[in-house]
């Protein structure tokens, strides 16, 4: 573990050179990994974890199509893929990646199977700090972690193939057997990640759902669908208004921000784009500001989660996700954004 130096700000970060993958196998060599459910996360930790080496068994329902989707990528009922229940008492760490509704669901199936010594590992502090909510409170005698990849399963896995990492953070909220600290850094460095940083699972939480609803999401499909919109209404097409608010975003600015930062994408763009975006990104910032703060504090009340859990948690659940994304999938923008997609170069 180092100390870094973030803007004046220090944090405790890992590396894949300070811990290798040789000495997380080492660390968990005696330990089952069970990991429950296989919708978002699963895949992407569970077949990373696999192929590093690591002896890794998924719980999941029989008879779903995330059921068919494991034995499809590689997983064999009764060897590796069990119902959840048996792969809970299978397993000495149980990474627990249902949806958080999920969790609250199949809670008291898994705690049974928490004995003495094992490890319940989470890629989100939702369950653990909205603990009156969701009504998870571990047993005293487990470790408590967390892994939390900051993009998608699916991410996750490519940057994997590709021989990349995908950072994340870590914590641990509950050091039971003396080991959680090695347990959650060796898990890290076995699903794939870049670097890991420390935080909390209240931290986690707070951020994850900020940045979701915020520049992660919520706030980023707004802005695009505010000047998309404003730019339609002055009469440029479909083409151009697309092009203009996500394509060259995505496509061009934002891989040379990952790249060498804002800075330096705003120095090598011509004189005309600077002078506009330094006059005018403060303007958005004053602007949106307020709505962010807004946001912060509906999460830290828990109001966000209480939403989150009523909604999730109805039968319909899926019928209404479902009409709200065929909303935005047959919205203008997007339905131009599908033409963009199949004129780009390698799809022709």
């Amino acid at each position: 573990m180092a100390k870094i130096n973030f803007g004046g700000v220090e944090e405790n970060v890992v590396t894949r050179e300070e811990f290798p993958l040789k000495k997380a196998l080492e660390t968990l060599k005696d330990e089952t990994i069970a990991v429950i459910g296989y919708g978002v996360q699963g895949p992407g930790q569970s077949l990373n974890l696999r192929d590093n080496g690591f002896r890794v068994i998924v719980g999941q329902r029989k008879g779903t199509k995330s059921w068919d989707k494991a034995v499809a990528d590689g997983w064999v009922p009764g060897e590796t893929l069990f119902e959840i229940e048996e792969a809970a008492q299978r397993g000495t760490i149980i990474q627990y990646l249902l949806s958080d509704a999920g969790q609250i669901a199949v809670w008291p199936t898994i705690k049974k199977h928490l004995t003495p010594g094992k490890a319940l590992y989470f890629s989100h502090g939702f369950g653990i700090t909205y603990k009156d909510r969701t009504g998870i409170v571990p047993p005293a005698d487990v470790d408590v972690i967390l892994i939390a990849p900051k993009g998608s399963g699916t991410s996750l896995r490519r940057m994997f193939l590709q021989g990349r990492g995908l950072n994340s953070s870590y914590a641990v909220f509950q050091d039971a057997t003396g080991h959680a600290m090695d347990r959650v850094i060796a898990l890290g460095i076995g699903v794939g990640s870049g670097y890991l940083f420390e935080t909390d699972f209240q931290r986690e939480v707070y951020s994850d759902l900020t940045g979701e609803r915020g520049t992660l999401m919520g706030a980023i499909q707004g802005i695009f669908a505010a000047q998309y919109d404003t730019l339609r209404a002055h009469g440029h097409t479909p083409s151009e208004a697309f092009n203009e608010t996500v394509e060259e975003l995505t496509q061009s600015l934002m891989p040379l921000v990952a790249e060498n930062g804002m800075d330096w994408m705003y120095a090598n763009c011509s004189t005309t784009a600077q002078r506009g975006a330094l006059d005018w990104w403060k303007r958005f910032r004053d602007a949106t500001k307020p709505v962010f703060e807004e946001l912060y504090e509906s999460v830290r009340s828990g109001n966000e989660a209480q939403i989150s859990i009523d909604a999730n948690s109805k039968p319909d659940y899926r019928t209404k996700l479902n009409e709200e994304l065929r909303e935005m999938r047959e919205s203008e923008m997007w339905q131009a954004g599908a033409v963009v997609r199949k004129l780009r170069p390698e799809n022709n």
